[in-house]
């Protein structure tokens, strides 16, 4: 039903800026009455996003943007402001919770085919929300001035370096100067407390989304209409579906208590307490857990790849092993982004494509066989299993997607929501 107001006060502020409205049709917005407990996880990216802002801006208050005192900083963070400590673990172990809620997020939606027509511009927004998370989750790692924090930020700074043509001056511009330095810490202290309020517009944009062209499903159907052209088979998103979605954040957030609690540091390095020192080098550079997947992607062609020595010799050494492992990490990101029209599939629903569940399913253990090998040290036998297992990646999405919808066969899916519930 629509909004109307039913104070003076309400009346007056409908006719002068209808906010309300914008309020209670978000809220009832007509929701598939089969959602499932995979949706529930945009409820949790919300809190999250939250979260992490309210956070960060009261670290912030705290924190000095300088080389010789940005580790002490935190130390006093840690040590001498009331709850500095809980909301510095909380911040910290919140941006793994963000990135495990949209990697569930993102698999769930390309398994029921959440990013098909007409869906594919909400699709490419959430992508866009996860590079900005990247950003803010990179240039946050930073900011502690540890010794991984240090080395980390030159190893990923030098792959805009490696970038042909304008690699160089695209390093020096985001460092600002020739290395790792104090310009460098506080371009970055910046863009973590910007891209943040980007990332809130881009999230009003994602949810004006499927706001419009209605929310996906299970089952892969659109909502049949009445005569008057509204969506049946539905139920307001309110109460129905934001009280399913707050009883599961309120499960996740018990958890969520519970690793901040007693095990803070255990997603963390030991070497992120030690001061940055540019003259000692860590023994083995890692990033934070949910950039494992990339930097595996991104070490897996060495020189004595048949494909890294193809492209050097047809570039005329142009491209070598490492703009090529550049490449293939940019290139990992964007397959992601071109889904929409890389599934060719009529059927959105995975779960009427037994040949797509299966290389769906393989997609997902590789991720995770990446994950762990990015961890590990690149020599045998590990850069053997990422090379294998970043060439699942690609062929996935360039060649079985595409090809797929030639030789399956999918199960008829249901002509409305309320069969598939039978």
């Amino acid at each position: 039903m629509p909004y109307a107001p039913r104070t003076r006060f309400g009346k007056w502020l409908h006719r002068r800026l209808p906010v309300m409205a914008l309020i209670h049709d978000t809220l009832s917005i007509p929701t598939p009455r089969n959602l499932n407990w995979w949706w529930v996880w945009g409820m949790v990216l919300v809190f999250c996003l939250v979260m992490q802002i309210a956070t960060g801006v009261v670290l912030a208050m705290h924190y000095t943007p300088q080389i010789g005192l940005a580790f002490a900083s935190v130390e006093h963070i840690m040590r001498d402001v009331n709850g500095g400590a809980v909301l510095r673990y909380v911040h910290q172990n919140g941006a793994s919770l963000f990135f495990l809620a949209v990697y569930i997020h993102i698999f769930r939606s390309l398994y029921y085919g959440s990013f098909k027509a007409p869906r594919e511009l909400t699709w490419v927004i959430g992508m866009m929300l996860y590079l900005a998370m990247m950003s803010v989750a990179f240039t946050g790692y930073v900011l502690p001035w540890g010794q991984m924090s240090y080395w980390a930020a030159t190893v990923i700074t030098n792959i805009f370096g490696a970038i042909p043509g304008i690699g160089p001056a695209l390093q020096e511009w985001v460092l600002g100067g020739p290395s790792v330095g104090n310009a460098t810490l506080n371009r970055f202290f910046v863009l973590h407390f910007l891209i943040p309020f980007i990332m809130v517009a881009l999230v009003a944009l994602h949810v004006w989304g499927f706001h419009t062209t209605g929310n996906s499903n299970p089952a892969g159907v659109e909502p049949r209409r009445d005569p008057e052209g509204r969506r049946r088979d539905t139920l307001p998103f309110w109460p129905y579906f934001a009280i399913k979605d707050l009883a599961a954040l309120s499960l996740v957030l018990v958890i969520f208590a519970a690793v901040t609690a007693f095990m803070p540091n255990y997603l963390g390095h030991p070497d992120n307490y030690i001061e940055a020192n540019p003259l000692v080098t860590p023994e083995h550079i890692v990033p934070e857990w949910y950039f494992l997947p990339f930097y595996a992607i991104l070490r897996a062609f060495t020189a004595d790849v048949w494909v890294v020595i193809a492209a050097d010799r047809l570039t005329f050494g142009v491209i070598d092993a490492q703009r090529f492992g550049v490449l293939a990490m940019f290139g990992s990101l964007l397959v992601l982004i071109l889904v929409p029209w890389l599934d060719r599939s009529a059927v959105r629903s995975g779960a009427q494509r037994p040949l797509f569940r299966v290389g769906f399913w393989l997609l997902v253990l590789d991720f995770a066989v990446l994950t762990w090998v990015g961890a590990r040290p690149a020599a045998f036998p590990y850069d053997g299993i990422a090379l294998a297992a970043t060439g699942y990646w690609f062929v996935w999405f360039l060649v079985i997607l595409p090809l797929l919808p030639r030789f399956e066969k999918p199960r008829p899916a249901p002509d409305t929501i309320e069969e598939a519930g039978k």
